[in-house]
């Protein structure tokens, strides 16, 4: 796989839109959208960081959402011992 398919690859991963992709990773929109059509190389080093970027944040976000999950889980526990007093 090249560059430009590991690009489009992360790209659509991450489900943002081309211009949302550039803002997030402060690219200017033509230098993606010439990476993408292959009118460009992008340095194989960029790339590696953005991936990097990409997961690390993706991580972050999971351990968030399931430290979310256990307090519902502990909030809904709760309340139902509360309903079985009654």
């Amino acid at each position: 796989m090249n560059e430009r398919e590991k690009l489009l690859e992360l790209r659509n991963r991450t489900g943002m839109n081309r211009r949302e992709f550039c803002q997030y990773f402060n690219i200017p929109y033509r230098t993606v959208q010439d990476w993408e059509l292959g009118s460009r190389k992008m340095p194989a080093y960029l790339l590696e960081l953005m991936e990097f970027k990409a997961n690390a944040v993706n991580l972050k976000k999971e351990k968030k959402n399931q430290k979310s999950a256990e307090a519902l889980g502990k909030d809904e526990g709760k309340e139902t011992g509360k309903d079985n007093e009654n």
